[in-house]
């Protein structure tokens, strides 16, 4: 297979969206890359991130490659699981403590911290809406992260995410019981269960 053919087969498999550091890894030269995004009017989205004239811009799928830790949360997390049918107006991510989100927080983008510890707990990977992966708090996690954050969150963005949780047949009560007590919001979730359960 040419050099060529494999940059293809990336922009392929990436629906159009190519990164320089893919590249490196299958042993094409940074040289060669660069003079085929040339002739080809690859566009430059951010730094090493390139994507073809006829591709979506997947704005997840570049946060995501544009800071490893970033995190899809709160009210964006809250979208992907279907517990609201409000889309994000603007994409929340949460990072651990100690990154700086200058960039992030330019671009628009809500972030919000957590020590590393925690940063960790309850993250899976979840499709775009263009298809491309990206990690995600799960349904528990993200719940306990909006009841952390009620005071700017909408109460009935709360109170609908939390009534779609308990009709859900993939709820686990007793995971959003532990991360409750992990993130000290035990006691409120349990007024709001009461009411619903």
């Amino acid at each position: 297979m040419t050099q060529r053919e494999k940059i293809e087969e990336l922009l392929l498999k990436n629906k159009g969206i190519i990164q320089t550091s893919k590249i490196v890894e299958e042993g094409i030269s940074k040289t060669y890359f660069y003079e085929y995004v040339k002739d080809n009017n690859l566009e430059k989205l951010s730094h090493g991130i390139y994507m073809t004239r006829d591709a979506w811009v997947d704005t997840m799928y570049l946060i995501y490659h544009r800071c490893k830790q970033a995190v899809f949360s709160h009210e964006t997390a809250l979208y992907l699981h279907d517990l609201t049918d409000r889309e994000p107006l603007i994409f929340e991510v949460t990072l651990k403590t100690g990154y700086n989100p200058t960039k992030l927080k330019k671009d628009g983008i809500q972030t919000y911290t957590v020590k590393s510890e925690l940063h960790e707990e309850g993250i899976e990977l979840m499709k775009t809406s263009f298809g491309h992966e990206v990690p995600v708090y799960n349904m528990e996690r993200t719940i306990c992260d909006i009841i952390r954050n009620r005071n700017n969150t909408e109460i009935q963005t709360l109170q609908n995410a939390l009534k779609q949780y308990v009709k859900r047949k993939d709820k686990n009560i007793q995971l959003l019981m532990q991360y409750a007590k992990a993130f000290r919001v035990e006691k409120i979730l349990r007024q709001y269960l009461e009411v619903l359960l």
